[in-house]
């Protein structure tokens, strides 16, 4: 499973992978987790919001910090 956080690099980006990462440390998924930071990746999406949160290419979350349950269903 590839699951990558898109933005900039601000607090909330951060935030965001954070939360990403331990969700998928609690589910015991093996999945890598890549922070995406370049604005042309980024709006190849289709996202315009950050941070955003991609599950094998499919945009899940654009424009707030996910919950770590959110998260989870996502990955399972």
């Amino acid at each position: 499973m590839e699951i990558k956080v898109l933005g900039p690099g601000c607090a909330k980006c951060k935030q965001a992978e954070k939360i990403v990462k331990d969700a998928v440390a609690e589910s015991g998924i093996d999945a890598t987790v890549e922070k995406v930071t370049d604005v042309m990746e980024i709006a190849g999406y289709g996202v315009f919001g950050t941070p955003a949160v991609v599950v094998d290419g499919e945009v899940k979350c654009v424009g707030k910090i996910p919950k770590k349950g959110e998260i989870l269903q996502w990955i399972r």
